[in-house]
């Protein structure tokens, strides 16, 4: 897993590098872009199939790939963080999962532009590079920075989340949105956020994430506690202290 999240996200450096020579070119960066979010998916495809021939993908830009291993399927993200791509910032992702019997069992996830290698296997801990990881111990929202993401164009549910930061930000310490949110999730695994929530995200925007977080101690999972956060998208992590006054907040504003 390690090894194809490098080598994607060193493809992905070389073709970052170029990002803005392209913001100023006639067919602008969005095309470069494109293919290089399915180089990456590609090389990761290939690499991962080599490792393992029967395994199962589901994939951002591919879909679902049945495999003959039934038990086992990579979960995938060649690029999160896309729009920070297009636009020169350096907070973006190579996002991948591991699932068996439908049970998350490993994740890595890897931003190239800093070269934060994240990673965590069930029952043996999360990591940043050699670092052991370990979530935040604060225990009140007023201590807390969160972070989230914003319903962009093209999706629904911008009142719903207003009406969320109405219940949070006047009591959190802070709120940060930085676009990438299995980079979210590593960062609140390392302490560096207090806890994140998002809603209607996709399985292989969380999947490495979920795994990462519980693996440093904390709690991932759905907002209402009920239901498969793989299948509803909407989730809450952080630390066990803080999340019942973040969730309170939450429901108040449902």
């Amino acid at each position: 897993m390690t090894d194809a999240a490098r080598k994607a996200g060193r493809r992905l450096a070389r073709d970052f590098n170029e990002i803005e020579n392209l913001q100023v070119s006639k067919k602008g960066p969005a095309d470069f872009v494109s293919k290089a979010d399915f180089k990456a998916e590609e090389i990761i495809f290939d690499e991962l199939s080599r490792a393992r021939p029967g395994y199962g993908f589901l994939m951002e830009e591919r879909g679902a790939v049945e495999g003959s291993d039934k038990t086992h399927r990579w979960i995938v993200d060649p690029l999160d963080g896309t729009l920070n791509f297009l636009h020169a910032q350096p907070h973006f992702a190579v996002s991948i999962a591991l699932e068996r019997e439908g049970e998350l069992i490993a994740g890595v996830i890897y931003n190239p532009a800093s070269d934060e290698l994240f990673h965590a296997e069930k029952g043996r801990g999360a990591y940043m590079n050699d670092r052991r990881l370990r979530v935040s111990s604060r225990r009140h929202l007023e201590e807390c920075v969160i972070a989230t993401g914003t319903p962009y164009f093209g999706k629904k549910g911008h009142a719903q989340f207003l009406k969320e930061l109405h219940k949070i930000m006047p009591f959190a310490a802070g709120i940060r949105r930085y676009g990438a949110a299995s980079l979210d999730l590593a960062w609140t695994a390392a302490g560096r956020f207090d806890g994140f929530w998002e809603r209607t995200l996709q399985p292989w925007d969380i999947a490495a994430g979920i795994v990462m977080v519980r693996e440093a101690g904390g709690y991932a999972g759905s907002i209402t506690g009920t239901g498969d956060v793989m299948e509803t998208g909407d989730i809450v992590a952080g630390n066990e202290a803080m999340m019942n006054e973040l969730r309170k907040r939450l429901a108040d504003a449902a």
